[in-house]
């Protein structure tokens, strides 16, 4: 304590330390202060008596002890916690932040390390010109998933610069207030609208952000893929453990990126973290297309979900032969360049659009009838100790249930059972060359699922009654406007999964290496030629789409794929003496056996009725319907990530295209922030 006389009974010395780059003013300051200075009044005593002219306005404190901001200027030390043994640091709240993309491309920009991390991603997304930030986060690399990336570096002799897109001049990355227009849907489309290439004039649809016309190239076009060599390099998960590896370091989002020791100059991986892509929108969406396309594309490459080889070579198709190619084209560049809308005229027509209101005459139908399927179709229950039981019947769905009966005359009286499908799962049984088109319904009961399979005649039978059952999964009838648009999109992949017998393009005329498309496994399985004349098969069936239109079907394809959207965490459940794998999706948890691989429960979260964590335990705790409920903790991740991955998947639920597009933050992180 100092001196009464001198600075007053209650007066005593805090150490502060300035970041600054000015090398020939000193950093640390010794102040007199008492307990009653409010933090704003400290900033300016300090700001005082560091003598240089500069904006301080960015600036603020950070207690190193702590791990938090002092943000609150008006509070005074005392209501801090603030006391004479305390580091603090006056340093800017933006810093400079490395984010590896989906594509793999690595940009460098200035974020917020002050901001909740959903804040902060928010802002990165608007200086990416990506809109619906809240399906995004932010992920930190384990040691594990890096080990066999640095072993093989160790070998190169020569090192690797990496080429680093320098977005530091953002105006939002450096703290600038965002555009209120910022996502005005009476903007200039993002796509040609004939060609599907990106066009240029959408560079000022954000007026804030710092992406030129070739940076949003870089970010919104696909190029080659890499080398077989690098891609056998890369982090391979090859069991249900090595995949909760990948999804163990997401970042808390409801604490800043300095309380979660990131550091300036890091790198992270910008990642979509909930699988639930609402109102993908060509028009608007160049950037957000590509990336949720590459996220998909690496995850398959590396084999991160599992899809079979019919599959994996449909996927290359897409991306070998037809996204590469037309992204490297000259017509696709010359469009960018050309291709310029009126903004005038584009909001117009989306004006007229909403005012007429589609096609009331459909509107009339679907309010006035209900439509149903009934068909002869084969009904198959698996049964312990035996084979399974197939069977024909007459099946009826109507609304949102499945009603079988003998035969067709018998239809008239009660039906043998009725399947309510709402909250059940849909998963596709099909295998095109062996004519097989089944359908998987899992559907909740009491103590887990009943599950039940329908096998179709054809691909028609199959599309119709496929597209039926995922609509009631989701509470809807046949009579909603999504239907016959579902039935085309089943047809239409089964079609690309319909290979022909005979390629009609010449295989040694291709350029590209095929091994760059599928996984090293499958690249090992076939010799280059073999692979090429495969590929070439399945590229038949889509040579005529656009560039937009082959990467949304490419994700298409992956949203079909049965282990899409699942995150994986390695849980000890309440009374098991066994470690389990939890998968979590955007509308179910699976309980898994971590040995063999196979599901064991699954729990929807339309049937939940609340969750909470024990944070003394770091148990979580969840009630479903029927008086079921579950408890586990997490072993893989903190306990955190799982509360906020349900609360989040339920958050994303509540948005309506009839909202403007502004985040009920306080929301999400009501749902997701949980008391510890």
């Amino acid at each position: 304590m100092s001196s009464s006389s001198e600075y007053g009974s209650l007066t005593w010395g805090l150490l502060l330390t300035v970041d600054h780059q000015h090398e020939d003013v000193q950093k640390e300051f010794l102040l007199q202060v008492t307990g009653d200075l409010h933090i704003g009044g400290l900033m300016l005593k300090l700001v005082e008596k560091i003598e240089v002219q500069q904006d301080w306005s960015d600036y603020a404190f950070w207690w190193e002890q702590k791990k938090c901001w002092l943000l609150k200027t008006h509070w005074t030390l005392d209501k801090c916690g603030v006391q004479a043994d305390a580091k603090l640091f006056f340093t800017p709240q933006h810093k400079t932040l490395r984010l590896r993309l989906p594509n793999m491309k690595t940009v460098r920009l200035k974020v917020s390390f002050s901001a909740m991390v959903f804040r902060a991603v928010s802002d990165i997304c608007k200086s990416l010109n990506i809109r619906r930030p809240e399906e995004l986060s932010l992920l930190k690399q384990s040691g594990d998933t890096l080990k066999k990336k640095k072993k093989k570096d160790k070998n190169n002799k020569e090192p690797v610069t990496e080429d680093i897109l320098n977005l530091c001049n953002s105006p939002v990355s450096s703290g600038l207030p965002a555009n209120p227009g910022l996502y005005s849907k009476t903007m200039t489309p993002i796509y040609d609208p004939v060609s599907g290439s990106p066009a240029s004039s959408t560079i000022t649809w954000f007026s804030d952000s710092s992406l030129t016309e070739q940076n949003c190239n870089v970010l919104a076009l696909s190029y080659p893929s890499c080398s077989p060599e690098m891609l056998a390099e890369m982090y391979q998960p090859r069991t249900l453990a090595d995949k909760a590896k990948l999804s163990a370091g997401w970042l808390d989002s409801s604490r800043s990126l300095m309380e979660q020791g990131i550091l300036e100059d890091d790198q992270l991986l910008l990642r979509f973290k909930y699988y639930t892509f609402f109102d993908l929108n060509p028009k608007y969406d160049a950037v957000r297309i590509n990336q949720i396309y590459e996220q998909a594309r690496w995850a398959i490459l590396l084999e991160e979900i599992d899809c079979t080889e019919e599959e994996m070579l449909i996927f290359a198709a897409i991306q070998a032969y037809h996204v590469s190619k037309l992204s490297l084209s000259s017509e696709a560049q010359d469009s960018i360049c050309e291709s310029e809308v009126d903004e005038v005229e584009a909001a117009l027509s989306n004006l007229e659009v909403t005012l007429e209101g589609g096609n009331t005459s459909n509107i009339l139908e679907d309010i006035t009838d209900i439509p149903k399927l009934a068909d002869n179709l084969r009904l198959v229950r698996p049964r312990k100790l035996s084979l399974k039981a197939i069977k024909s019947y007459w099946f009826i769905f109507r609304d949102t249930s499945i009603s079988y009966f003998k035969n067709e005359e018998s239809a008239q009286g009660e039906p043998i059972e009725k399947l309510n499908l709402k909250g059940c799962e849909v998963v596709p049984d099909v295998n095109v060359a062996a004519k097989k088109f089944g359908i998987k319904l899992l559907i909740p009961v009491a103590d887990g699922m009943n599950e039940v399979y329908l096998r179709c005649d054809n691909e028609d039978q199959y599309a119709r009654w496929m597209a039926a059952c995922v609509l009631a999964s989701k509470g809807r009838t046949m009579a909603d406007s999504s239907y016959q648009p579902e039935v085309q999109k089943i047809l239409s992949f089964l079609q690309m999964k319909n290979m022909s017998s005979q390629a009609t393009s010449d295989p040694e005329s291709v350029d590209m290496k095929p091994e760059c498309f599928v996984s090293p496994r499958y690249a090992k399985k076939y010799k280059s030629k073999q692979l090429t004349a495969r590929i070439l098969e399945a590229h038949q069936n889509i040579s005529q789409m656009s560039l937009v239109e082959a990467k949304l079907r490419f994700i298409q394809a992956w949203q079909s794929l049965p282990e899409f959207g699942l995150s994986y965490y390695i849980v000890r459940f309440k009374g098991s003496k066994k470690d389990d794998v939890l998968g979590v999706s955007y509308n179910r948890l699976i309980r898994i056996d971590m040995a063999t691989g196979d599901p064991i429960t699954t729990w929807r979260f339309s049937n939940m009725k609340q969750w909470n964590v024990n944070w003394e335990i770091r148990q979580v705790a969840i009630e479903f319907d029927q008086n079921v409920s579950i408890a586990f903790t997490c072993l893989s991740a903190d306990c955190k990530t799982i509360h906020e991955y349900i609360g989040g998947y339920i958050f994303l639920s509540t948005r309506s295209k009839d909202h403007n597009e502004t985040l009920d933050e306080e929301l999400f992180h009501k749902l997701t922030g949980g008391q510890e």
